[in-house]
């Protein structure tokens, strides 16, 4: 089977039914898991701090900066993997399809082997478990170029479909390794290569203190998983003339492509250590590392590759860009950023009463943190199938949106009423179930907004729009927990709510106006 398409014509009803269908499923089919296995690295780090917690790992002698130090793990991940996306987001059109999703998902082993070795010891140091989150971020990075990919592959008439089943399905991940990785802990599956259990230290969740916890499993557990769909993606998928005019050899293209990632390694590593480090607040930190990780592909990338570039860098003047980039940072970045906080999130309003003290019978995260992202990832599909269905996406971002407002307040406000409860378990069902709606905005306007995009914008820029908003939307997975860590900190968690909440209302606004009210410029 060869592996560079020639001829591409997917618009073409003959071609498509004769044999574009046929190839395009292949791709999507073994994109998808790719994708399940970078969401699953990537966002890890939420469910390792709850389990970190629970074992005694001990980064700071004062309880609440602990805590804090634990969220920031899976926000350093968070801002690695939005940053790799920017980088991404041009990958396909640079190096090839099949080359760039080889390349980015063998790069999990990094993260995944190293988080194998360094969990089996509770002393350390904290700056190993950053270096390790930041690599995560490989996983996050994959995204971008994983939907600019898919985008090639399939008419028009089908993009909300197609790319709301690899976004979906490939979000699924983040509820896969919260359900998995807490089985896979309890079990000593991978000999002497996985390294001892470490024993709990007291009673926590239902299981007794010194029980064997083999923490070390949440890298191991991916590692035969990956080496099989590498295999699959080299032999299965394929790299089109019409997405890589100018590809070259296989190698060249890895390599022009790995020279990419490279760079938004540099730009992931400026962000993490300005915010560990230095401790920039990360309102500084945010736009210095992406204007940062732009500036250095313009600059420093060699001739052939920034001309390329240049091309693609098109889509950073015209407006819509930018408008599509706020709302979808609104539901994609919602999603990913509730996902891993969520589990932490649980365990702090719910953990204890209202004097202090430990709740006995507080909700175990490690139960139900999971459920969110699954419910979020399954109706991503949907928006896009509806959106398809009625022809609208924009009408249907309009209703997830006053989904994800209503929903936003009403978590806030149950968070109060746990924390001022002497019974806090009181109101975990009201907290749960307005936690779901948010995710189920969230995962249906991920599908509707990304089925806007082709509309909106031209086929040689679709491709990077979709991997440029969705990189910046990925920031949610930095700023949602940094931001839930801070305000637990300060135990006002539900002003974290508000804040996103009035956001939700802005983009709201923006999405009425430019594209879903009666005399809006743009239909989609």
């Amino acid at each position: 089977m060869a592996s560079f398409l020639t001829n591409w014509d997917p618009e073409n009803n003959e071609f498509w039914a004769k044999t574009g269908k046929k190839i395009a499923t292949r791709n999507l089919w073994i994109s998808i898991p790719a994708l399940l296995l970078a969401f699953s690295v990537w966002m890890m780090w939420s469910i390792i701090i709850v389990q970190m917690q629970n074992l005694g790992f001990v980064f700071s002698s004062d309880p609440d900066k602990n805590k804090a130090l634990l969220y920031a793990l899976p926000a350093i991940a968070g801002l690695a993997g939005a940053t790799l996306r920017i980088p991404n987001s041009f990958l396909i059109a640079i190096g090839g399809g099949r080359n760039v999703i080889f390349l980015t998902t063998l790069l999990l082993l990094i993260p995944t082997i190293g988080a194998g070795i360094a969990l089996q010891d509770i002393n350390t140091p904290y700056m190993i478990f950053a270096i390790l989150a930041a690599t995560s971020g490989f996983g996050g990075g994959n995204f971008a170029s994983s939907m600019s990919n898919i985008s090639f592959f399939f008419p028009k008439r089908m993009q909300g479909t197609s790319l709301g089943l690899n976004a979906g399905l490939g979000n699924l991940g983040v509820s896969v390794m919260q359900f998995l990785l807490p089985v896979t802990m309890g079990l000593a599956i991978f000999g002497s290569i996985g390294g001892d259990g470490i024993g709990l230290p007291k009673d926590v969740g239902g299981k007794l203190a010194g029980t064997l916890v083999y923490i070390q499993n949440c890298g191991w557990t991916w590692v035969p998983i990956l080496l099989i769909v590498i295999v699959a993606i080299w032999f299965g998928m394929n790299n089109l003339k019409s997405a890589t005019p100018d590809i070259g050899s296989a190698i060249g293209g890895i390599g022009k492509s790995a020279f990419l990632v490279f760079l938004g390694v540099i730009s992931a590593s400026l962000g993490s250590y300005l915010l560990v480090m230095l401790k920039w607040n990360m309102w500084v930190v945010l736009p210095v590392t992406i204007v940062f990780s732009v500036m250095i592909m313009k600059y420093l990338s060699p001739s052939e590759i920034k001309l390329n570039l240049k091309k693609q860098f098109a889509i950073f003047n015209n407006k819509h860009n930018w408008i599509m980039t706020i709302i979808y940072t609104m539901t994609f970045g919602s999603f990913i950023g509730y996902a891993g906080a969520f589990p932490k999130l649980i365990q702090d309003v719910f953990g204890s009463l209202a004097d202090g003290s430990v709740n006995p019978d507080a909700p175990n995260a490690l139960t139900w943190a999971w459920i969110g992202p699954f419910v979020g990832a399954v109706i991503r599909p949907v928006g896009g199938w509806l959106s398809d269905k009625i022809g609208s996406g924009s009408r249907v971002t309009t209703g997830s949106t006053i989904l994800q407002i209503l929903a936003a307040f009403a978590v806030a406000y149950f968070i109060i009423e746990a924390r001022e409860s002497a019974s806090p378990n009181t109101y975990w069902w009201p907290f749960f179930i307005s936690f779901m709606l948010l995710f189920i905005g969230s995962g249906i306007g991920n599908g509707s907004t990304f089925r806007s995009i082709p509309y909106i914008f031209p086929k040689d820029l679709a491709g990077p729009v979709l991997g440029w908003t969705s990189a910046i939307a990925a920031y949610g997975a930095f700023i949602i927990p940094k931001v839930f860590g801070e305000q637990i900190a300060n135990k006002t968690p539900e002003y974290a709510l508000y804040g996103f909440g009035v956001y939700y209302i802005i983009c709201l606004g923006l999405n009425w106006y430019y594209y879903d009210r009666k005399n809006s410029e743009v239909k989609c």
